[in-house]
């Protein structure tokens, strides 16, 4: 069987995203990678950083079928908006880095791709040329007529799923309804199965309130909604345990029997789990019709063309990337 290939996008052009393209072309790679971007800024770009790189252009009707050697990267040529000064922003480069995604998405879509990789993007400058732009997973969503998508962190032996994303924290409880519970358990249930091959998916559910409510009486959110939708999903047979008191489940007494668990709001989940893996983990698009993963960090500007920059999150979301595409073989 040929290798899959896979694309990979840069994210915002002045930002770190090219500089982990050139350095993770040192290494061959185990099936055919294609950066989707500028070659005239990974020139420049490697020029600064003193890579000696080998770029190779593709043509997207008749992409490789075998991986580049290592020190050299395929690239499908992409034209910037505008030249680019790393660390600077400019919003002329807008719109390059959604015709990227599109290419992959697109790509991924037509079955010319197995999945997609995502360097960070800059939400702001995207916004500020005009263009409304809430994130890589809202877009994707969009790009693949998908209605539901969730967002999931993984790293070494944890993976957090989360029921809201980004809501200030007043508008988390109004936001916890047992229909977006359930969708989102769900996405995960399923996508634990197809996308990761865990035949039978454990997930262990926080709590929204303190001491996952004591009872009532800190909030009747898990009474009245989380309790009452986990118990119609455990019916069809998912494993689901909680709701749990998200201040204990995050110890090995629980996470040693669990395959992933689903936190209610962002600073619930993510905080634990940067913490173990900050620099070693990945975020996946649940949900997507096609494979998505993403680096966890952002485009750290202030280290752009620096060579001061660890490859070990986008080497994590590369290889989750390859290990989902196998299972869904």
């Amino acid at each position: 069987m040929k290798p899959q290939r896979f694309a990979l996008t840069p994210g915002e052009p002045a930002g770190i995203g090219p500089d982990l393209c050139l350095l993770l072309a040192a290494h061959r790679q185990p099936h055919p990678l294609i950066a989707i971007t500028s070659r005239d800024l990974l020139l420049e770009r490697a020029t600064q950083l003193g890579v000696a790189v080998t770029l190779l252009a593709v043509d997207p009707d008749a992409l490789p079928d075998q991986p580049a050697d290592a020190g050299s990267l395929y690239v499908w040529d992409t034209p910037l908006g505008a030249p680019v000064q790393a660390g600077v922003l400019d919003r002329a480069n807008a719109a390059f880095v959604l015709e990227t995604l599109t290419r992959a998405g697109q790509g991924c879509l037509d079955g010319r791709f197995a999945g997609m990789i995502t360097a960070p993007v800059h939400k702001g400058v995207i916004n500020e040329a005009g263009i409304g732009f809430s994130g890589h997973t809202e877009f994707l969503a969009e790009l693949t007529h998908t209605e539901q998508v969730v967002m999931m962190l993984a790293t070494h032996g944890l993976r957090v799923a989360l029921v809201t994303t980004h809501l200030p924290l007043r508008a988390v409880a109004d936001a916890i309804t047992e229909e977006r519970l359930e969708r989102v358990t769900r996405i995960l249930h399923s996508d634990l199965k197809d996308k990761f091959g865990i035949a039978r998916p454990r997930i262990l559910v926080c709590g929204l309130n303190p001491h996952a409510g004591e009872g009532g009486h800190l909030g009747r959110e898990e009474i009245e909604i989380i309790e009452p939708t986990l118990e119609r999903l455990r019916s069809e047979g998912m494993d689901l345990r909680g709701p749990l008191p998200a201040d204990t489940l995050f110890t090995p007494k629980y996470l040693e029997h669990c395959d992933a668990v689903l936190a209610m709001y962002h600073d619930q989940g993510l905080p634990v789990l940067k913490y173990k893996g900050f620099g070693a983990a990945l975020n996946v698009t649940l949900g997507l019709p096609i494979i998505r993963t993403s680096v966890d960090h952002g485009t750290a500007l202030d280290l752009a063309g620096t060579g001061k920059i660890d490859t070990g999150s986008l080497k994590v979301a590369l290889d989750t990337a390859y290990q989902m595409a196998e299972t869904r073989i």
